[in-house]
């Protein structure tokens, strides 16, 4: 039988403010051990692909790399580049002064709306993009298709996710509101339901091997609180010294998703490990600190996460988040309440919480299944009926 290789499509993006060769493919444990012995290449999680350098040199040493064992689809390199970067984006776009003006009023809008910082960037920059695509439209004339042409011009080339679309979408019901001279109705934008996948969570022996592989101290804080305390990675990384309360044992989180502070349990057993962390590392304002006693980074945390959870053999792909979905899925198989774990977690809406529930559910994984049913009656016949294994052996 002839098996049809896997095919890899090669792309062009703008990412950390660079150009870069993108790789994207499906999951493919040969195509990843090639990769990962490119010493520029890195993987992407915000794009979800591997890249390096964009240059003639890379895309020769990937052309060789793979033609033995892939399909190579190179016909988006002759394409302009796509700027992929949402998180600081860099594009410069061909817009006239008038477009700039509003756009920069738009700017203006979003901050007196007091939006988070990563929110006015991320969608002024949706809203310069569709304008930019319907720069030859007088404004006036926008209408509810041309929204679904950017979409299924754009977005879908582009591989944008469920979530970056409704985020478009968001954008633009504020974007008409503040510039409502468009034909586009509100009401017939629809944002695209959520994907309902269910949250990766990892067991509790788990979560204790990895935290004992840990060696560097500072680490085993960092993955301990994360778990412990249930917080999202920039929570973590925004943590002073004066927010941990020994007496209390709490730690004070302060103005984290939606504007809103809240308290998480400071975990006794952790205790121990923080107090040798400060001992040993002497952070001065926040908890943990890079170079300068600036901030840590969320890239550095992801780094030495994936390093230890390869360490100690947990094969389920873990990332800060992950350990807050299993904080959240022990402390319901433990019994707590849904609205105690939703003020823990900082959520606005129960139903946030509720996703934990379909994970968590002990009593449905109790249920035996109708073959081991089968296999039971079967034992309960007479003794020759008796010797009937499943594995016929």
């Amino acid at each position: 039988m002839i098996t049809s290789k896997p095919t890899i499509t090669l792309v062009k993006l703008f990412h950390k403010g660079h150009k870069q060769l993108g790789l994207k493919f499906r999951y493919n444990e040969d195509l990843l051990s090639l990769i990962r012995d490119i010493p520029l290449a890195k993987w992407s999680k915000t794009h979800r692909l591997w890249y390096l350098p964009l240059s003639d040199t890379n895309i020769k040493l990937v052309q060789n790399r793979f033609k033995k064992d892939a399909q190579l689809d190179t016909s988006g390199l002759s394409e302009a580049i796509i700027i992929l970067d949402k998180k600081k984006p860099k594009r410069v776009w061909n817009l006239s002064t008038s477009q700039k003006d509003l756009l920069n009023k738009f700017y203006k809008y979003l901050k007196g709306k007091r939006y988070s910082k990563s929110t006015i960037d991320t969608y002024t920059f949706f809203v310069a993009d569709f304008i930019e695509f319907n720069s030859k439209k007088p404004l006036e004339t926008l209408t509810n298709r041309d929204v679904e042409l950017f979409i299924e011009t754009v977005f879908i080339k582009r591989n944008y996710s469920i979530s970056t679309q409704r985020q478009f979408i968001s954008a633009l019901k504020l974007f008409i509101v503040f510039e409502p001279s468009t034909q586009i109705n509100s009401l017939e934008l629809v944002r695209p339901q959520k994907d309902k996948k269910l949250p990766t969570v990892l067991s509790q022996e788990e979560i204790i091997r990895l935290i004992a592989t840990t060696a560097n101290i500072k680490h085993r804080a960092i993955i301990a609180l994360l778990y412990s305390g249930g917080l999202r990675i920039g929570e973590l990384l925004q943590l002073r010294i004066e927010d941990f309360n020994f007496k209390r044992k709490q730690i004070f989180i302060r103005n984290s998703k939606g504007r809103k502070d809240r308290y998480v349990t400071l975990a006794d057993s952790f205790i121990p490990i923080l107090k040798n962390y400060f001992v040993t590392y002497k952070p001065q304002r926040y908890f943990v600190e890079g170079a300068g006693g600036k901030p840590y980074s969320a890239s550095s945390v992801r780094k030495f996460l994936y390093k230890y959870v390869t360490q100690c053999g947990i094969k389920t792909k873990v990332t800060p988040h992950v350990l807050r979905h299993s904080y959240a899925t022990h402390l319901m198989e433990n019994g707590v309440g849904i609205r105690h774990i939703q003020e823990l977690l900082g959520h606005s809406k129960p139903e946030t919480t509720m996703i934990y529930t379909h994970v968590a559910r002990k009593d449905l994984l109790q249920i035996k299944s109708p073959l081991d049913k089968a296999v039971e009656a079967l034992k309960k016949m007479d003794k020759a009926e008796q010797k009937f294994l499943l594995s016929r052996q």
